[in-house]
């Protein structure tokens, strides 16, 4: 990956206050206001004694990999695509791909950083305990990322306009966040339709995440399920992707 690029890519990320505000900002502070709830703060027999809260970190983490991936970068790189700076950069000794790889680079480290301060703010806020396996739930974590880059470039290769990307990325945005359990966790979910819901990639990283931070090892059916997710996307987007 060129640096120069890399730099410059990070470098427009932090100009766009929206983009920063919702893949950073948006998922802890959606955490802080249910935290703010008190009955969210008591533990929940049905969710085998966790409070609520305890279990919305995990979906606070996802949420911001969803915003990253299914909302920026489609529009990022369908934008670019439109304007025509990946064709113009094909005669460059900068190739298009270098572009695409600093800019996966750049949503995903964003959505990290946005991880990470969710999980510190559980902590101090709510006195959230941090993921008893922080390995497992690390890898849980990078699959996730990579889930979800995988899936904004299927969008951005379906999408030849921004206003496509749009309207695709808002068509795959919601059913992702039900997914990650943000209106109901998984775990809370009825057996049936949790089965179905943990098939999904979003579906999976929650459960793996839950169980991660209980201190079990995540189930290898959810990191397989991640991980076939993000094969079958990448190839898909490889196979669709066009520059101009």
């Amino acid at each position: 990956m060129n640096t120069a690029v890399l730099r410059t890519e990070f470098r427009l990320f932090r100009r766009e206050p929206a983009a920063v505000f919702w893949i950073f900002l948006f998922p802890t502070l959606l955490l802080v206001i249910l935290g703010s709830i008190p009955s969210f703060r008591e533990a929940d027999d049905s969710m085998g004694g966790l409070r609520p809260v305890d279990a919305y970190v995990p979906i606070a983490v996802l949420v911001a990999l969803i915003m990253s991936g299914v909302q920026s970068l489609p529009q990022v790189l369908t934008g670019y695509r439109e304007r025509g700076i990946l064709r113009r950069m094909s005669v460059t000794p900068v190739r298009p791909s270098a572009l695409l790889s600093a800019q996966m680079a750049v949503q995903g480290a964003v959505a990290l950083c946005s991880a990470l301060l969710a999980l510190v703010v559980g902590r101090l806020a709510f006195g959230v305990t941090l993921p008893r396996q922080p390995a497992g739930y690390l890898l849980a974590l990078l699959l996730a990322v990579a889930a979800a880059l995988a899936l904004g470039s299927v969008v951005s290769a379906l999408s030849r306009t921004t206003k496509i990307a749009g309207a695709i990325g808002s068509a795959v945005f919601f059913p992702m966040m039900f997914c990650a359990g943000v209106w109901l966790p998984v775990q809370s979910m009825p057996h049936a339709l949790a089965r179905v819901v943990q098939l999904t990639p979003f579906g999976a990283a929650a459960r793996a995440l839950d169980e991660a931070a209980a201190g079990d090892w995540p189930g290898w059916t959810h990191l397989g399920v991640l991980a076939l997710w993000t094969v079958l996307l990448t190839a898909g987007a490889a196979r669709w992707f066009r520059w101009e």
